[in-house]
């Protein structure tokens, strides 16, 4: 990124280049000027910067560090770094202090005698086994070392005196920086305030800490030295602090200003954009939602850090915004995050079994949803804020909200959570391995158009055979948003899938089945198509055996005008040329594949063939009637005709009922069929059936029977 590191628990958007966002800049430079007065009124002193977690103390500190170093003259600050956390203890802490010290001198002549007397003074003052450590010394000059202890003068008081004589005469001014102290134990934090307010008592050293207030003093009141007094702790810090700095507050119009800049930067390195509508989105969930808890620098940079950290993947296959949204979720409330994918069903509106909630009042819902938020930690001040973004994600919330209802096919249209075909993106933080990219999607639908055979387009029609019901939805999410389809090219690759779909049916009670996903894309693409076009693809489609199903149901489809989905409802009137070539075309296609099973026995038709003669009729009726007349006529039986068209496994419901009758009269006729059928019918008693087989032939002919019966008593 340009000008933002999520990735770091450095201070954020910590230098010197670019707007100074968060104002520290002009602080730190007051600091340094406090520094200079400080130093012209004591020989040493304690600062404290104060500022509550995530409130940008590192970066205030590091800049205070960074423009002293920047600027040291003859007469300059010099500057060490210490972080206490390493350190467990006064002896370890106090060598790593006067080595820090001594690092930040010159290394030069000048300094040397300075360098000699701080680590001659940390010598004295501390174990001699954490001497060699720091030291580095061997087992020969240990020896040495013991010696030189015990006849030299190595008193902690002398080595002080002169450690304090040589700061003196150096004349400059160090600067020991500590940040973070709130972290640090009970016995760890006394140990720092024993060595910046007793050990480290020096001239020409000053301290610079930093810590949230609150914090420190709870950290304070664990200690035994000061107990349970929170004013026994403030006394405390107050004799060890002598300049106190509060940091600025950040300031709303700094926190938005913030987060405008992390956005650019975000969008900018992932090479997105925002639309009007998403920035509109966007904006109506910062102010109202986001903008309340996202009030630290640290807590802007540790959101947009997840962002960026799971981005990557999705980048142009999930909604910008709602993935924003979500990841707000996670990050300041895991716990109820993890409730989406446990409420998948309800929030995505796909839920089977909506008995329990049909009269369910919205009040109701939502008392619910507060119910389950509660026992996810979310806190109560925040209870609405949560909710309300869930409203923004999820259409069933919003409308329980009273907000209004939300378009599911707009939320797919975005690839929104909110639908069933791109929520799991959003949970796993990639496309699921059975999903297909929105560029792989993309790209086959272009090697379509242009008739260039590729992998992705492979991959589609594979997909579109074995996840029907997604893909189909995919195809028409884009075909809504107005977006060219190859409509004549999908109808082609599609046709010969059409009877090996492999998808499972979905909806209440499994209705919406894969084949039936297809047929209705089919009208719609047909239907997009010039009329001009239109019957060439339907032959096309039809040149393989499952693709001349299709392309019958396809065309009884389009050219149903009534809206009714009977497959056998009437034309319009007035067809139109192409549809009378159309059916042509096709019925020509269904005689050559059906030529084979003409010198078949009518026992031996396989289900294909049975299901291409169905389909036939919604072709040229009389071509269809006088093939199958033929049949008849020289060796098929009517009654096994009946039996091989007609299910036998469904008992439960009338073998033929009216829809049947109809498609049978479009299929061979009712009055030829009684005809052939004369001398079974008229036949009043019948014996009883010795098998399933002949129980459905006798069930067929019950029903035939009752139908001419109620014909002759209508007429």
């Amino acid at each position: 990124m340009a000008d933002a590191r999520f990735f770091n628990d450095e201070p954020f958007l910590d230098h010197e280049e670019g707007p100074d966002l968060l104002g520290h800049g002009q602080y730190a430079q007051h600091v340094i000027s406090l520094l200079d007065r400080v130093r012209a009124q004591t020989e040493t002193g304690v600062l404290a910067l104060i500022g509550p977690w995530g409130s940008g103390k590192s970066g205030v500190l590091g800049k205070v560090a960074r423009r002293l170093r920047a600027t040291a003259d003859d007469d300059g600050w010099l500057v060490a770094e210490l972080n206490p956390w390493l350190y467990s203890d006064l002896d370890s802490l106090t060598l790593a202090l006067f080595s820090e010290i001594r690092a930040a001198l010159p290394d030069d002549g000048r300094w040397s005698d300075a360098r000699e007397r701080i680590g001659g003074f940390g010598k004295a003052i501390s174990p001699l086994g954490k001497v060699t450590a720091l030291f580095g010394l061997d087992s020969e000059a240990l020896i040495h070392e013991v010696s030189d202890r015990i006849s030299g003068d190595t008193s902690a008081s002398a080595a002080k005196h002169k450690a304090e004589a040589a700061l003196r005469k150096a004349g400059h001014p160090v600067l020991v920086v500590m940040d973070d102290l709130d972290r640090l134990t009970p016995e760890e934090l006394l140990v720092v305030f024993k060595l910046v307010r007793l050990v480290g008592h020096l001239p020409n050293v000053y301290y610079l800490i930093s810590f949230d207030e609150r914090t420190l003093l709870d950290v304070l009141q664990r200690s035994d030295l000061v107990g349970s007094s929170e004013s026994r702790a403030r006394d405390f810090l107050e004799k060890i602090v002598q300049v106190r700095l509060d940091l600025p507050a950040f300031r709303e119009r700094e926190a938005d200003a913030l987060v405008d800049r992390s956005l650019s930067a975000l969008l900018s390195s992932h090479g997105l954009a925002l639309t009007p509508s998403e920035q509109e989105r966007l904006s109506e969930a910062y102010y109202r939602y986001l903008q309340a808890r996202l009030r630290t620098p640290r807590a802007i940079k540790r959101f947009f850090g997840q962002i960026d950290a799971t981005l990557g993947p999705l980048s142009g296959n999930v909604d910008i915004v709602d993935f924003l949204l979500v990841t707000f979720l996670r990050t300041s409330e895991p716990r109820a995050y993890q409730l989406l994918w446990q409420h998948r069903a309800e929030l995505t509106g796909t839920e089977v079994n909506l008995s329990s909630r049909r009269d369910e009042r919205p009040e109701q819902s939502i008392e619910r949803w507060r119910t389950r938020l509660r026992e996810a930690g979310v806190a109560e001040q925040h209870l609405g804020g949560v909710i309300g973004l869930l409203g923004m994600l999820f259409a069933p919330v919003r409308q329980a909200l009273g907000q209004g209802t939300t378009n599911l096919q707009a939320v797919a249209q975005r690839r929104g959570i909110g639908s069933i075909d791109y929520f799991d993106r959003y949970m796993v933080f990639g496309v699921p391995e059975d999903d297909l990219p929105e560029h792989t999607f993309d790209t086959a639908l272009k090697q379509l158009a242009a008739n260039t055979p590729g992998i992705e387009a492979e991959e589609l029609i594979l997909r579109l055979r074995d996840d029907t019901q997604r893909i189909t939805r995919r195809i028409q999410y884009r075909r809504e948003a107005g977006t060219p389809l190859p409509a004549a090219a999908l109808l082609r690759a599609a046709a010969p899938h059409y009877g090996h779909l492999t998808a499972a049916p979905q909806g209440v009670l499994g209705l919406f089945t894969a084949d039936r996903a297809m047929e209705f894309l089919a009208k719609d693409l047909l239907a997009d198509l010039a009329e001009s076009d239109r019957s060439a693809i339907l032959k096309t489609m039809a040149e393989t055996f499952n693709g001349a199903v299709l392309a019958a149901r396809t065309l009884q489809r389009v050219t149903n005008h009534t809206g009714s989905d009977v497959p056998d409802q009437a034309p319009a009137a007035a067809a139109t040329d192409w549809t009378d070539e159309a059916r042509s075309l096709i019925s020509h296609e269904i005689a050559r594949h059906l030529t084979p099973s003409a010198s078949r026995p009518v026992t031996e038709l396989t289900e294909p063939e049975i299901t291409l003669l169905w389909a036939w009729r919604h072709t040229t009726s009389e071509t269809t009637r006088a093939w199958i007349d033929q049949r008849l006529d020289d060796a098929w039986d009517p009654l096994d005709l009946l039996a091989a068209l007609l299910p036998s496994d469904r008992t439960q419901f009338p073998v033929i009922d009216n829809d049947t009758l109809q498609s049978l009269d479009a299929l061979i006729g009712l009055e030829a069929l009684y005809r052939r059928l004369s001398t079974h019918l008229d036949t009043t008693t019948a014996a009883e059936p010795d098998n399933a087989q002949n129980e459905h032939r006798t069930r067929i002919l019950q029903a035939l029977r009752a139908h001419r019966s109620d014909t002759a008593v209508g007429d």
